[in-house]
């Protein structure tokens, strides 16, 4: 069964393999036929779909070890989307009308097995809050940092889409001070403003070793780290004994145009590490499937209570898209970004 559906849909391609980080030349969008579902499968029209840094590293071929296929020219980018299903072939669970979470974003309409569909139901009060990376987050500030209350916790990369939930997150388990980091001084205002974070350090104002040492005079007990490199090595500096460290991203080695995405080397004192019992370990939601459901959960609680909001820039329509995965790269949003298709 259907809904009056286009003869026509477009997706946007990779044209190109850039030399560096791509931008809106390396895309193209194109057009092609709405395709017909098969026994089990359906069709989802795309209302919103994500902006995020791992696109970098698909694209540059540095898919090793990564669970997602590598992006080669020709290919149309894939990624995490909400939609309604508005065809749907014989067999398969999935209604007409029915709201979606799948990972065939950028392009209007996927065709998709209904098994690699998420229904969502109304655990969050806005589908696009799917979309939210406050599951890793979550995750890694209860599995591996484990917050204990009175915690100091070092957010770095604290305006992006994980940051910007994980300085609230750990408030609520019980951090008593939170600092973040921004190269951007307009972004750190809003993040003590707005999110409640107590300071926030600015890579490039003023050495990291005496801001964080300002921000933070006795020494960090958590870091939850998206930026690596420099940051990464203060960080550690900067650890109080027994300081737990959760590594969820690397966007100083990822996003350099120097590097090819796929590898973030940092300079830190293994010495300090040794001597000052500091744990250090990356975050894998592949390794706490029962994460999701826990914070999907948590977090709509809190979006209802207001203890929590989700920052998110929403860039209108698909002919914005390219430029908005250049402008996710170069830092010129606030939270997560994501690319909003009209309805009709």
């Amino acid at each position: 069964m259907a809904a009056v559906l286009p003869s026509t849909t477009r997706e946007i391609l990779l044209a190109d393999i850039p030399d560096g980080l791509p931008g809106p030349e390396h895309l193209a969008v194109a057009r092609k036929p709405v395709p017909v579902p098969g026994p089990g499968q359906v069709v989802v029209r795309n209302r919103y779909f994500l902006v995020f840094p791992g696109l970098r590293t698909l694209i540059g071929g540095q898919a090793d070890g990564v669970p997602l296929p590598r992006i080669h020219a020709g290919d149309a980018l894939f990624g995490p989307a909400v939609g309604e299903v508005v065809a749907a072939g014989p067999g398969g669970p999935l209604r007409l009308g029915d709201t979606v979470m799948h990972m065939l974003g950028w392009r209007e309409h996927a065709l998709l097995p209904a098994a690699d569909c998420t229904p969502l139901a109304d655990a969050l009060p806005d589908p696009v809050a799917h979309l939210s990376s406050g599951s890793a987050a979550y995750g890694a500030l209860t599995r591996l940092a484990e917050i204990r209350p009175g915690d100091t916790v070092f957010v770095t990369g604290a305006a992006g889409a994980v940051g910007t939930l994980a300085g609230p997150v750990a408030r609520l388990l019980g951090a008593t001070r939170v600092i973040g980091s921004t190269r951007s001084p307009g972004k750190a205002e809003r993040l003590r403003a707005e999110l409640g974070y107590d300071a926030v350090v600015v890579p490039g104002s003023a050495p990291i070793d005496r801001q964080l040492a300002a921000a933070a005079p006795d020494g960090i007990d958590v870091l939850l780290d998206t930026v690596g490199g420099e940051q990464l090595g203060a960080a550690v500096r900067a650890a109080r004994r027994g300081a737990r460290f959760a590594l969820v991203g690397a966007l100083a080695g990822q996003l350099s145009p120097q590097r090819d995405g796929g590898s973030a080397p940092a300079e830190i004192d293994t010495f300090r590490l040794v001597n000052q019992s500091i744990s250090l370990q990356g975050y894998s939601g592949a390794d706490h499937p029962e994460v999701t459901e826990e914070w999907t959960k948590r977090f709509g609680e809190w979006l209802r209570s207001g203890e929590i909001t989700f920052p998110q820039a929403r860039i209108p329509g698909m002919d914005r898209a390219p430029r908005a995965l250049q402008e996710l790269f170069e830092g010129r949003h606030f939270g997560t970004v994501v690319v909003e298709l009209p309805t009709g």
